[in-house]
């Protein structure tokens, strides 16, 4: 569906904290694709606003900026409309994705984004608004990085990919990715190990990251080194990742080149900027 037809279906509207329903239009920065406006479902009455982007609701705390909203919109819209013609690119991972009930919300602070409670039945993923940096894609990808390229692409496979694809994307230890991972860590482990073995290239050392998150931050690593996220962060991220460049991915990592190249799959191909252009 186009955005436009979603967005025409909309009221344009604000809360603030006098008025609950109000007409006055909300100004997202002369945005040319995305309208903010009021939400208004009870379940979600401490996220003030939202925008929708494809069917999928983006929703916001009053505390968060509009800018940080809109631009958490326009990733979205880029990952899943790469080619920027106004149709989901992949529609196998759109359907799955509106089928299991996934949506965004952002917070500004820690205390609001664990008082949060989704009703069941909703797969949510929260994004703090102090992780995004809109500027680092202006400044020739140096500096503070957005972490909105990550956390908006883990919504997406993690809802999208695992699910559709289960024998390529999921986290199960069959699966394609899951043995691609293996062979960059150099091993199989559940959890990160005290120490990788020598050679390996991802190496994860966050014991909370359970095998299920090693795969999808895996797969984030992958695909951003692919698409030209990290050439000027080597330094940085080698802790953790030293393929920072496609060559590099192609060179080493021949199981994730495999299926990130599978052209099944329609996967970005273009680095998401925050100004999608539909």
């Amino acid at each position: 569906m186009l955005l436009a037809v979603i967005f025409a279906n909309l009221s344009s509207c604000i809360i603030n904290d006098n008025i609950k329903d109000s007409t006055a239009p909300i100004d997202p920065g002369n945005d040319p694709n995305f309208q903010i406006v009021a939400n208004t479902d009870d379940q979600f009455k401490d996220l003030n606003r939202k925008i929708i982007v494809f069917d999928i609701p983006i929703f916001a705390f009053k505390t968060v900026e509009d800018s940080k909203l809109i631009h958490v919109a326009n990733i979205l819209a880029q990952y899943l409309d790469n080619d920027e013609d106004g149709v989901v690119d992949n529609s196998t991972i759109h359907n799955q994705l509106k089928s299991g009930m996934p949506f965004i919300f952002l917070w500004k602070t820690t205390t609001e984004r664990d008082a949060f409670i989704a009703p069941g039945g909703f797969n949510v993923y929260s994004i703090g608004e102090d992780s995004m940096n809109s500027t680092w894609h202006s400044n020739g990808h140096t500096g503070v990085f957005d972490g909105a390229l990550e956390s908006v692409w883990a919504f997406i496979t993690k809802n999208g990919h695992q699910v559709s694809y289960p024998s390529t994307f999921s986290a199960q230890a069959t699966s394609e990715i899951s043995d691609a991972m293996n062979t960059a860590r150099g091993g199989v482990f559940q959890n990160p190990p005290a120490s990788y073995p020598a050679g390996a290239w991802y190496t994860n050392a966050d014991i909370t990251c359970n095998f299920s998150c090693q795969v999808t931050t895996y797969s984030f690593w992958v695909l951003s080194s692919m698409l030209g996220a990290n050439e000027n962060r080597l330094t940085d991220i080698q802790n953790e990742w030293t393929l920072n460049t496609r060559a590099k991915v192609q060179a080493t990592d021949v199981k994730a080149w495999a299926i990130f190249t599978n052209t099944n799959y329609k996967l970005p191909s273009v680095l998401p900027d925050g100004t999608y252009k539909h």
